[in-house]
């Protein structure tokens, strides 16, 4: 090209699959650690500092921060779905981020607990705008080939890094206390987490590349219909939704209640940060192996034998006093969940159109975090009437009979077992 031509700007050509994306996908999976972390530097501290520093003795209390934080991300992840598929899912994911930059300073200065659930609103409305965005973009870029394995990646990082920030957090807390130590980490996560999401690139192209490759039909629904198929009207979604739900339902118990279960078995303030990173570290890891293995072997008997897992590793807990049968059963809790976590955000994305597909990621992860909300509350007032262990137990069969449901109502949807015509 002489001086005089003009300049061209190339664009890349839009193609599927993680390794023709592999810069942006593995981009991604750094953004969303960063995601994750945000959460893990509250998983150990918080329930304590509402006790210690805010005397607040009902559970019920205790556990109002996950109650602001699950509503808040709920209602945040359907709209995020929604915005994704009309904005783009870039400017979501910019704007998660610097919601999320105030959230450290005010858990910092904090001189009340209204204080905390403000930030907490906060956090869930970012983790709504960020996770679902880095959900959705993994979804675009990579097709149908290795959907699991996208998932699995993307929540691994999410959850790994949630969980070496809760070790982290407690290992600071027992040294140097509850505050403010353990959230200055919080603000490294920030601007490490907007920085590197100025980098990503969009991709709603990849999104209508692979709707111009299917063949089932692409009508393009309203969003109350995308919330009816995916809440109740199509099987398989419902299916998801309701799993999703009580997923998290139990993980919010988790959150909540095993911090304080632990330390009344009296074990100490970095035992609990281990305890607590023991948990959603198995479920980040094993969650590569077990998306990659829905791909192959499908995704109804994994949903639904890791729903059952989930409720045994639970169960354990409630009947240890030690240190190591509280470590085996959240290590068995840990693998249900990441045999189910990023199976059902798979199932999502074989059912619904990429026409539609963010707005049903949307509303599949509005029924899902709600499961925070609900598990909080319900675990809340069940400890205050009749004990935690009560609480725990009852949430472990609630979580046994969501395996049921899977495994009565939900098909297999896997693009590699169907047949071709199905599978289109």
């Amino acid at each position: 090209m002489n001086a005089s031509s003009p300049s061209v700007c190339v664009v890349p050509a839009v193609r599927l699959g993680i390794l023709e994306n592999l810069s942006q996908f593995g981009l991604l999976v750094l953004v969303n650690a960063f995601v994750g972390a945000m959460v893990g530097m509250e998983r150990t501290v918080l329930a304590p500092l509402a006790e210690q520093e805010f005397h607040l003795s009902a559970r019920t209390a205790v556990l109002s921060f996950i109650v602001a934080f699950g509503l808040t991300k709920a209602f945040t992840n359907y709209f995020a779905g929604r915005f994704a598929d009309r904005f783009g899912r870039k400017p979501l994911l910019i704007a998660g981020w610097l919601i999320a930059a105030p959230v450290p300073f005010v858990l910092i200065w904090a001189p009340a607990w209204n204080w905390v659930l403000v930030a907490n609103g906060l956090l869930g409305v970012s983790q709504g705008l960020t996770w679902s965005t880095t959900v959705i973009m993994k979804i675009d870029l990579v097709g149908t080939k290795s959907r699991g394995l996208a998932m699995g990646l993307n929540e691994c990082s999410g959850y790994l890094a949630l969980a070496a920030a809760a070790f982290a957090t407690g290992w600071v807390a027992a040294r140097t206390g509850l505050r403010p130590e353990p959230f200055y980490l919080g603000i490294i996560f920030v601007i490490a987490g907007l920085g590197l999401s100025l980098l990503v690139r969009d991709t709603t192209p990849h999104a209508m590349l692979e709707s111009r490759n299917r063949e089932s039909d692409g009508a393009l629904l309203t969003p109350r219909q995308v919330f009816w198929r995916t809440s109740f009207g199509d099987h398989n979604l419902f299916s998801a939704s309701q799993a999703g739900l009580v997923n998290n339902l139990n993980d919010g118990m988790a959150w909540g209640l095993f911090p304080l279960f632990f330390a009344a078995a009296g074990m100490t303030l970095a035992q609990i940060g281990a305890l607590a990173a023991i948990y959603p570290a198995t479920w980040s890891v094993l969650q590569v192996a077990t998306g990659a293995l829905s791909d192959r072997a499908g995704r109804k008997w994994l949903i639904t034998a890791g729903m059952w897992v989930q409720a045994i590793g639970i169960g354990v807990v409630t009947l240890s006093t030690r240190f190591a049968g509280f470590a085996i059963g959240s290590s068995l809790l840990g693998i249900g969940t990441a045999m189910v976590y990023p199976t059902l955000l798979a199932v999502i994305g074989d059912v619904a159109h990429p026409r539609w597909r963010a707005s049903s990621v949307g509303v599949y992860r509005l029924w899902r975090d709600l499961g925070y909300a609900v598990g909080a509350l319900l675990a809340g007032a069940t400890a205050d009437l009749f004990g935690i262990a009560t609480a725990i137990r009852l949430v472990a069969a609630l979580t046994f009979f969501s395996g049921m449901i899977a495994a009565f109502r939900m098909d297999e949807t896997s693009p590699a077992i169907l047949s071709p015509a199905r599978s289109a």
